[in-house]
């Protein structure tokens, strides 16, 4: 590690529920990044759901963004509950929990409210009820909303990349402005490469003939290859799904009547579609939208036959289209091809028909929050919609906004010195 930063390892118990603090006790692990102890802390909240936090590497401590939060802050790396070190939440661990049920109840207390109050439990034991500032990146700005929401007072300011959720829609509205946002990528993907047109219409015209299982034991379906779509919201993404595709087939010999997907295809799909590290992004992603009485019911296939363009069988049946990848949309199939989810499909249907979610978002208090926030926007970003975060950002009373098309969704990430100082310098400005 580069001279002076030292890394820290925390480890604390916390209630399952919060409300019962007497109850059922789980772990959530933070990672502490310091060069300076007297600087004030900075906890990152990590996208997802179901990511763990950052590990960091000499190279990110040298020129990522952590580098740059270092100059300011001392910074601690929350594993979310259920995700890395934290007490995991995957498929080896919730059959212990009982029936799918019982499972599903308990994975209930795993969205932002409940992150969001780890995080107080947690301020109050580092920073002796001191405030503390916030960095949330992705659906780690969703939990960062619901702080505002939920506990402003231990916060001191908030910085926002890529994150600010709709307040008030539901599922069915983040998925409908979704699908034309993924129609746009398809589009400027197939711009760049006008012959993987061909490619990707072989390869779903192969997977339709020949039923594919993967070394993993993953069952490649057309609908699994679309949604390797999900890499054009990043900033290579373009390219990385061009290289992958022109690998994908090979024809064993000269005489082979017919190529066969490629070894080196196979492989890099399958860790490419593999939840096996992020279960809970599958079993939890459309809950990180459901508030109130109204079931999430499988928002993203049910909203996804509106646009009857993603459709590959009629496409490769009645017309030479291009096939439309996906991305950022979790389905009931997810949970018949992907070998380390298969044994979470009845969880997950319970929580798809689950009908009583509570609020995650106090309109009333950030329409008076005193905290300051600063917040990048991006103009092309796939999985966040850009309406939407505009509209929260002016439903949050002192946010600050930098509008930008300068970077993808990823961009703390792939260009995290330039993204946190633009908020810094923002927040400096303000102060």
């Amino acid at each position: 590690m580069p001279s002076g930063i030292r890394l820290t390892d925390h480890l604390f118990t916390v209630p399952l529920h919060h409300d019962r603090p007497g109850g059922e006790q789980i772990e959530v692990y933070a990672r502490e990044v310091t060069a300076d102890e007297t600087r004030p802390w900075l906890v990152y909240l990590q996208g997802g759901p179901g990511h763990r936090s950052p590990r960091p590497l000499p190279a990110d401590l040298a020129s990522g963004w952590i580098s740059r939060a270092l100059k300011d802050y001392r910074v601690l790396l929350l594993d979310q509950r259920g995700t890395g070190r934290s007490t995991p939440a995957t498929r080896q661990t919730l059959p212990s929990r009982g029936d799918a049920r019982q499972q599903a109840e308990y994975l209930a207390a795993f969205r932002a409210d409940s992150i969001v109050r780890d995080a107080e439990f947690i301020r109050r034991r580092l920073t002796g009820g001191a405030p503390w500032s916030v960095l949330g990146q992705s659906f780690g700005g969703f939990c960062a909303v619901s702080y505002l929401s939920t506990a402003p007072e231990g916060l001191a300011e908030v910085f926002i990349t890529g994150g600010l959720p709709t307040l008030e829609g539901d599922a069915d509205d983040v998925y409908r402005a979704a699908y034309p946002r993924m129609e746009d990528k398809n589009a400027l993907f197939y711009h760049r490469h006008p012959e993987d047109v061909q490619t990707a219409r072989a390869i779903a015209e192969h997977l339709r003939e020949h039923e594919t299982v993967l070394p993993d034991g993953t069952l490649l379906t057309v609908e699994a290859f679309q949604s390797l779509g999900i890499v054009l919201g990043t900033t290579d993404g373009v390219e990385k799904l061009h290289y992958l595709l022109e690998d994908a087939f090979v024809r064993a010999s000269a005489a082979a009547h017919r190529p066969e997907l490629s070894d080196r295809f196979q492989q890099q799909v399958q860790t490419a579609l593999s939840f096996a590290e992020r279960p809970l992004y599958a079993v939890m992603h459309e809950a990180i939208y459901a508030q109130g009485s109204v079931a999430t019911a499988w928002a993203a296939s049910r909203v996804r036959k509106e646009f009857p363009r993603f459709d590959a069988e009629k496409v490769l049946v009645e017309t030479a289209a291009p096939v439309l990848f996906t991305g950022e949309t979790i389905h009931p199939w997810h949970f018949r091809t992907d070998p380390a989810l298969r044994p979470l499909r009845d969880v997950a249907e319970v929580i798809a028909g689950r009908e009583d979610w509570g609020p995650l978002y106090d309109v009333g208090v950030l329409a008076g929050n005193n905290v300051p926030v600063f917040a990048t926007v991006y103009t092309d970003d796939l999985y966040v919609d850009t309406k939407h975060s505009l509209a929260t950002a002016g439903a949050i009373r002192g946010l600050t906004t930098r509008v930008t098309d300068e970077h993808e969704h990823d961009g703390l990430t792939t260009s995290g010195t330039d993204v946190l100082d633009r908020l810094l310098g923002m927040a400096r400005e303000a102060r």
